[in-house]
């Protein structure tokens, strides 16, 4: 779980990258989740395209990504989620709680 204080960290991190994979309509399925992983393994911090769905909806997504790979939600802002999760050498230094 992240402090407040790290998410902002990581927000500010997020804020000039672009989205890395992109869920369609057809929702998270194996091979989206494989594809995050993936791109988990190389940049730590992501974002994702979330389908045009209502806010709950793209939110339930967002979750059941994290559920999947054990990331954790930086945050989302209209279709775009942040994710986040240390790579076995991490290459970003959270700040302290």
């Amino acid at each position: 779980m992240l402090s407040g204080n790290q998410k902002r960290y990581l927000r500010g991190l997020a804020h000039h990258r672009n989205p890395v994979v992109t869920i369609g309509a057809n929702g998270v399925s194996e091979a989206v989740v494989a594809e995050i992983d993936q791109a988990l393994i190389h940049h730590e911090l992501i974002k994702i395209k979330l389908p045009a769905v209502d806010a709950a909806g793209r939110k339930s997504i967002l979750e059941q990504v994290c559920a999947a790979t054990g990331a954790n939600p930086v945050q989302t802002i209209g279709r775009v989620g942040v994710i986040y999760r240390p790579a076995p050498e991490p290459s970003i230094t959270l700040p302290g709680r």
